[in-house]
């Protein structure tokens, strides 16, 4: 599987809000659009909580520490770790495991000039 496309961040009045837009190619098939939302909310000094675009949890994760975070979505566990020492650039290792789940998936993100 492949993802290609923009996201963006804006400031809301709570924090920020990241959107994702693009085209999602699975092997042997024409590619689907495909568009997510989350939610940034900075929760006390050092921690961030990242929130579906409904406002329910999905995960929260330190800022003075190594960011990750773990988000267990029955049956399954979603753990991703997060590298933001190049900022603006940066990207996110998530690993996925369940019943007929076992796969690890990597984003990169760069600023466009």
């Amino acid at each position: 599987m492949r993802f290609s496309g923009i996201a963006t961040f804006s400031v809301d009045a709570w924090g920020a809000r990241y959107d994702e837009k693009g085209e999602m190619v699975l092997e042997g098939s024409d590619p689907l659009p495909a568009t997510r939302t989350y939610l940034w909310r900075a929760r006390d000094p050092d921690q961030i909580a990242v929130l579906f675009d409904d406002e329910r949890p999905f995960h929260r994760f330190s800022l003075k520490a190594q960011p990750e975070a773990s988000h267990f979505c029955d049956p399954d566990t979603y753990d991703v770790v997060y590298q933001f020492g190049s900022w603006p650039d940066w990207s996110c290792v998530w690993s996925v495991k369940g019943p007929k789940k076992d796969y690890r998936m990597e984003a990169r993100y760069v600023r466009k000039p």
